[in-house]
């Protein structure tokens, strides 16, 4: 892969008043003072090398710290140790929802949500009590019970919340999937489950134009046979009709809930059933885009244990923060930003286009939701970079203290962007996790520094290495993300595979008994982090080995190119043939000038073996619903593979996206 990079230069470093007052900072004198830890007085890297050195201490002291309410105790922290298999927190039984609502002041905001059709509102944790309590109640009228599944087709809501939370109190098993899926898309999500309850939206607004997804409830319904009941919350009609619909309830009706931000004196109160840890919370799914999507089950315990740590540790949100990540309910930063519940802050929702109806629109709702901590994706911060926004000249923004970016690796210019528009006291945290754990392996450390395009850290906790083709732990080097002790948040399972066998295939197929991501990273001497891209379509050339990341960085300097795709091809007689895809900014042209332009640069900042064969412009790069670049689908059209086997267009936020690639085959074949 690439050389060993310079030190690149320090872009934040935490005041002193920052650090001591971080919850980091307070959990490391908590373990000094009340378990003798000697390296909570040291440095991060000492604290985290103790971390993933004695998990068993280290898993006790977030259960104690954060005071986790316990039912039953646990028979010990570890029962098994190998992986798979990990046994955490053996005998103890609690309940994720009743650690959300405990100690809560009714009075004080929970959350603050807004979408293209509703205006920016407030809901008190006296109102979130109360509606996950009518809901909870309804569920159990319906004879949901423990172990059931309750599926959600719905849009960023704090009803989509409180019905979550609902399904937790209970025991039940939530799964959720945003309403811009397509019914197959859905479908070959949900049905793996078997789900006994679907809630939906009748609707959505995206972008301006308003979206009618009954047609699309009934396709649920007829594939979804295990369905008991449909509860259909209006969005987009108050009167719609729901005849057309078997077993259909209006939300409203169902639940008897007040319209939000009322009182509701009336509500029952909210009860929380012991569980045990590994009680099933919620079903999480891979991005399903060459095969059926992988049902991840995580549980109720190893989500609230990783939550409690990374939320308060490594978001570091506390009682004045308000914090915002724009997402949808397909995506896990969803189920993530749930999880700041846990922490003292409010979380705030935005559910519409965040182009629409300009690129800056989601820092005008930063500033009227008063947002402290915003987190968004790596494209984003790289779409307003190329649309030339200044978000801080443009908005009151003064609350904002925090940026959190996600999903792909973030530029060195993205970097550099968000400190010249939102000024040098923001601490900018990349991240880097997945699905997988609804969490982040590596990301941002309130006492830390920020260097120019690096990862902060890896997470306590996660013993996260960069491992050579031979299994080695590198420094220095670009290796496999790797993670060599387990993590509480890990899979329990996944659904329907009785004997582990997808498991193991999906995780620890490469190395036994080490967790293998399928990102590629490098470790740094100063303990941060550089993520290049997916190790699945990396493009190896005389053995050097290139993340497309990397690639991407080359190209996207370039103020022509608004975004790219690159793909290898197999090509006999050649090492392989790289295909470089990219979309213009409005009155650019792709002529012999700037393609040269292109494969110079690219040249000069990765290696003149990835200079691309061909270059050529698309209308827009294909990507998955939570914005995710379809390389590998992309390369298996162009390798012939029927393009209905090569992708799941259900999956794919932009589908037509693809019929550049189809057409280019058929083409070639003619």
């Amino acid at each position: 892969m690439a050389a060993a990079r310079d030190t690149p230069p320090i872009l934040w470093t935490p005041t002193p008043e920052r650090v001591r007052e971080a919850r980091l900072t307070q959990f490391a004198r908590w373990l000094r003072e009340e378990r003798g830890v000697a390296a909570a007085g040291g440095s991060y890297a000492e604290l985290w090398q103790w971390s993933v050195d004695e998990p068993e201490a280290f898993w006790a002291a977030i259960w104690d710290h954060f005071e986790v309410i316990a039912h039953a105790p646990c028979e010990r922290v570890l029962g098994r140790r190998e992986m798979p298999g990990a046994q955490w927190f053996p005998g103890a039984t609690l309940n994720y929802a009743e650690h959300i609502f405990r100690g809560r002041d009714d009075a004080a905001v929970a959350i603050r949500h807004a979408t293209e059709l509703r205006p920016l509102a407030a809901l008190t944790w006296g109102g979130l009590r109360a509606l996950t309590a009518r809901i909870a109640t309804a569920l159990r009228a319906e004879g949901i019970v423990a172990g059931d599944r309750v599926v959600a087709y719905v849009s960023n809501l704090p009803e989509a919340v409180a019905t979550l939370l609902a399904c937790a109190s209970i025991g039940a098993i939530w799964s959720s999937a945003s309403p811009d899926f397509g019914a197959s898309g859905v479908a070959d999500r949900f049905a793996q489950i078997e789900p006994a309850l679907l809630l939906a939206v009748d609707g959505y607004q995206y972008g301006g134009k308003r979206f009618d997804r009954l047609p699309v409830l009934a396709e649920l319904q007829r594939r979804l046979p295990t369905l008991r009941r449909t509860v259909v919350l209006r969005q987009l009609d108050p009167q719609a009709d729901l005849s057309g619909l078997r077993d259909a309830v209006a939300f409203d009706a169902w639940s008897g809930a007040v319209p939000l931000g009322e009182p509701d004196p009336a509500a029952p109160p909210l009860t929380f059933a012991a569980v045990p840890f590994e009680h099933p919370l919620w079903v999480l799914y891979s991005s399903g885009t060459t095969g059926l999507p992988k049902a991840i089950v995580q549980g109720q315990g190893g989500i609230l244990l990783e939550q409690l740590k990374h939320q308060h540790l490594h978001v570091d949100a506390q009682a004045e923060d308000r914090v915002f990540w724009f997402t949808t309910t397909g995506w896990m930063m969803w189920n993530f930003l749930v999880g700041c519940l846990l922490t003292p802050a409010s979380i705030v929702l935005y559910d519409g286009n965040p182009g629409w109806p300009s690129m800056d629109r989601l820092w005008q709702f930063a500033e009227d939701a008063g947002v402290t901590i915003f987190g968004t994706s790596a494209s984003y911060l790289s779409a307003c970079m190329k649309a030339g926004i200044a978000p801080g000249a443009a908005h009151d923004l003064s609350r904002l203290h925090a940026v959190g970016s996600t999903g792909s690796p973030l530029a060195p210019e993205g970097f550099e962007w968000v400190y010249r528009h939102l000024g040098e006291e923001t601490w900018l945290f990349s991240t880097s996790g997945g699905t997988d754990v609804c969490s982040a392996f590596v990301g941002g450390v309130p006492t830390l520094p920020v260097h120019r395009g690096e990862l902060q850290a890896r997470a306590l906790g996660a013993k996260v290495e960069a491992f050579d083709p031979d299994g080695s732990a590198v420094i220095g080097e670009v290796g496999e993300l790797v993670l060599t002790e387990p993590l509480p948040s890990m899979p329990l399972f996944l659904w329907n595979d009785p004997d582990g066998s997808r498991y193991r295939d999906a995780y620890f197929d490469m190395f036994p008994g080490v967790w293998r991501h399928g990102d590629w990273i490098e470790i740094t001497a100063r303990g941060t982090a550089i993520i290049s891209g997916r190790s699945d379509s990396t493009i190896n050339r005389g053995g050097v080995r290139m993340g497309t990341a990397e690639i991407y960085r080359s190209v996207l300097a370039h103020d022509d190119v608004v975004d790219a795709l690159v793909v290898d091809l197999p090509k006999p007689g050649t090492e392989g043939w790289i295909e470089l895809f990219v979309v213009l900014r409005p009155g650019a042209a792709l002529d012999d000038r700037l393609r040269a332009t292109i494969r110079a640069q690219i040249r000069g900042d990765c290696s003149p073996r990835h200079v691309p064969d061909v270059i050529e412009q698309i209308a827009e790069v294909p990507r998955t619903l939570s914005g995710k670049a379809l390389e590998v689908p992309v390369k298996r059209i162009l390798s012939g593979i029927e393009p209905e086997r090569a992708a799941s267009r259900d999956a794919l936020a932009n589908p037509g996206a693809l019929d550049f690639f189809v057409a280019r085959v058929r083409s070639d074949q003619h």
